[in-house]
C-alpha cells in the first residue's frame, strides 16, 4: 500500500528516517512483521511494544509507529511518533485492508452469556440455507467450515481486519461476529462497520475489568453507538425485551430495533416451551405470523438463543418459516451444554458457564428430566488473578445441585486455596467438593456418579487447554471424565 496514503489518517507528531513509498503489511507483534512491513508498538498490561521495535526491525520492518523514545537505526528504518498508538493502529488497519466489512452483512452480537451460542446458529442456519458464511469469536475463526484458532473472543485489532478481508476475499456474503465488551472499549472493532447489532443480556461479570455493572453496560453499549447516523443505510439492532439493559441499548441507535423474549411483549415471542432430554419445542409469534419451533438446543436460555438468531436473519432479509427449518437440523456450538455421546450409564454435558446467570441457565435446561432418585451434580471453576467478587455468587447458584465439586478453571498464578476458598464462601449446602487440581476434581465427578446421575461440567466447554502459571497445559474435561467412566462402568462408544 501506498504509505503516503495509508499514513494521512493518523495525526503525526513527527518522522525520523525516511519513509519508503510503499509498506506490504502491518502488525502489533514483532514475531509477525514481515519484510517492508509497519509495525505499531502497544503499551498493553503485561508487555510494552516499544520494547520490541528491534526485533521488528531485524523482521524487516521498514517504518515503526511510537509513541515513546526508541534507540533504533533510522538509517534502516523509518519511525513516525504519534500521541497514541492503540489509536492510531485502530484508524489504520480497516485501510490497509480497504475496509472490508463493507464488502459484506455485518452482525455483531454481544452480551455476558449467549453470544457464542448465537452467533453460531446464525452461521450455521446460513450454511444450512447455503449462503457463505463466516463466524468468529470464542471457538475460533469459522470461515465457510474451515476452522483457524484465535487469541480472544474479540481479536486485536489487525487480526480482525485480516479475518474480515479474508472472509470477503472469499466470497462470504454473511459474517457473524462475537462482540466482547473488552474489544469494545479497547477499539479492536474500530473501523467495522455493523449492519445488525444483538444483545443478549447482561449479568454479574469482568467487573475486575469494567469496575461497575454501569460501566459494563456502557461497553456492551458501544455497539450500538457505533453503528452509525447514516440513516440511508439499513440497519438493525436486535434486542432481549426481557433484559431491563435493551433500555440502555436502544437509546444509544437511531436505527429501527427488532425485540424477542419469552416474559414481556415482543415482535419474536416464544411461548408453550417444552423442555425434552433432547430438543426444545415453542410456539413463536412474530410479524410473519406463528409457527411451531424444534430446536435440537436445550433449555430456556436456547430458546432466547433461537429468537435472537431469528430475529437477526429476518433483518437480513430472509423469511421466518426459512429460518425456522433449517433451525431444527442445527446442533449445539462445541461446549455449549453440549451433551458427551457415550453409552455409560450416567448422562454428561460441557459447558461454558463462568459466570452466575450462566451456571443457573445451566442447571435450569437439565433439571426438567432429572429422574427420582438420581442427583445432579455440578462441577464449576473460575479463572485465577480474574474478577473475585463473583466467585461466591457462582458457588451459590451451583447449589441447586444436589453435589458441587468447586474447582479451577485457568488457576494462572494465584493459588487453588485463594480461589476454592472464596468459592467456597458461597455454598448453601454442605454437600459439595474442593478439589483445586481440576483433572482430579473431574475424576472426582465420575467417582461419586452413579447409574441415572447427570454431570455438568462448566467452565471451559469447547477449551482443550488449562492456563497454569504463564503456560497452556492440554486438558478435557469430556476425554477425562470417559477415562474414567470406562474404568468404573466399563466400555463406552464415543460419537463424534
Amino acid at each position: 500500500m501506498n504509505t503516503e496514503h495509508l499514513f494521512s489518517i493518523v495525526p503525526i507528531r513527527r518522522i525520523e528516517g525516511q519513509l519508503p513509498p510503499t509498506v506490504t503489511d502491518i502488525a502489533v507483534n514483532s514475531r509477525a512483521v514481515n519484510a517492508g512491513g509497519v509495525f505499531v508498538c502497544i503499551k498493553g498490561f503485561t508487555v510494552n511494544g516499544h520494547d520490541y521495535a528491534q526485533q521488528a526491525v531485524e523482521q524487516g520492518a521498514r517504518v515503526i509507529i511510537a509513541s515513546e523514545p526508541l534507540n533504533v537505526d533510522t538509517d534502516k528504518v523509518a519511525v513516525v511518533y504519534v500521541e497514541d498508538t492503540a489509536r492510531s493502529i485502530a484508524l489504520l488497519a480497516p485501510r490497509f485492508y480497504g475496509f472490508p466489512s463493507k464488502r459484506m452483512t455485518m452482525i455483531g452480537v454481544t452480551g455476558t452469556n449467549g453470544k457464542t451460542s448465537v452467533s453460531n446458529l446464525i452461521h450455521s442456519i446460513l450454511q444450512e440455507a447455503g449462503v457463505k458464511s463466516a463466524v468468529t469469536g470464542t471457538i475460533g475463526f469459522n470461515l465457510d467450515g474451515t476452522l483457524y484458532e484465535t487469541d480472544n473472543t474479540t481479536t486485536d485489532v489487525v487480526t480482525t481486519q485480516q479475518m474480515i478481508s479474508q472472509a470477503a476475499e472469499e466470497g462470504c456474503e454473511v459474517m457473524t461476529m462475537e462482540v466482547s465488551s473488552h474489544g469494545l472499549v479497547e477499539g479492536r472493532l474500530s473501523g467495522t462497520e455493523f449492519d445488525i447489532a444483538i444483545f443478549t443480556n447482561l449479568t454479574h461479570d469482568h467487573l475486575d475489568f469494567h469496575g461497575s455493572m454501569e460501566n459494563y453496560g456502557n461497553a456492551k453499549g458501544l455497539l450500538f453507538a457505533q453503528l452509525g447516523q447514516d440513516l440511508e443505510r439499513f440497519k438493525y439492532a436486535v434486542l432481549n425485551a426481557d433484559d431491563p439493559w435493551s433500555d440502555r441499548m436502544r437509546m444509544m441507535t437511531p436505527y429501527p430495533v427488532l425485540t424477542y423474549g419469552v416474559e414481556k411483549e415482543a415482535m419474536f415471542k416464544a411461548s408453550d416451551i417444552k423442555i425434552e432430554a433432547d430438543a426444545t419445542t415453542f410456539t413463536l409469534t412474530c410479524p410473519e405470523g406463528t409457527y411451531q419451533v424444534k430446536t435440537k438446543l436445550i433449555g430456556e436460555f436456547n430458546v432466547y438463543n433461537s429468537l435472537a438468531a431469528i430475529a437477526a436473519l429476518v433483518a437480513k432479509g430472509m423469511k421466518t418459516k426459512e429460518i425456522i427449518a433449517h433451525l431444527s437440523a442445527v446442533s449445539p456450538a462445541k461446549g455449549r451444554m453440549q451433551k458427551v455421546e457415550t453409552n455409560l450409564p450416567i448422562t454428561m454435558f460441557v459447558d461454558y458457564a463462568h459466570s452466575p446467570d450462566a451456571i443457573e441457565k445451566a442447571i435450569q435446561s437439565v433439571l426438567p428430566y432429572k429422574k427420582d432418585g438420581s442427583k445432579l451434580i455440578f462441577l464449576i471453576g473460575t479463572g485465577g488473578n480474574r474478577d473475585r467478587k463473583k466467585r461466591p455468587v457462582m458457588a451459590e447458584k451451583a447449589s441447586v445441585a444436589d453435589y458441587v465439586i468447586l474447582t479451577t478453571d485457568d488457576p494462572r498464578d494465584e493459588p487453588y486455596e485463594s480461589i476454592l476458598s472464596e468459592l467456597e464462601a458461597g455454598m448453601a449446602h454442605d454437600q459439595y467438593a474442593c478439589i483445586g487440581d481440576r483433572a482430579k476434581a473431574v475424576q472426582h465427578a465420575i467417582a461419586v456418579a452413579n447409574p441415572g446421575d447427570i454431570i455438568i461440567f462448566a467452565g471451559k466447554g469447547h477449551e482443550d487447554f488449562q492456563i497454569i502459571g504463564n503456560e497452556k497445559f492440554p486438558h478435557s474435561d469430556a476425554e477425562i471424565a470417559l477415562q474414567e467412566g470406562e474404568k468404573k462402568f466399563g466400555d463406552r462408544i464415543l460419537t463424534e
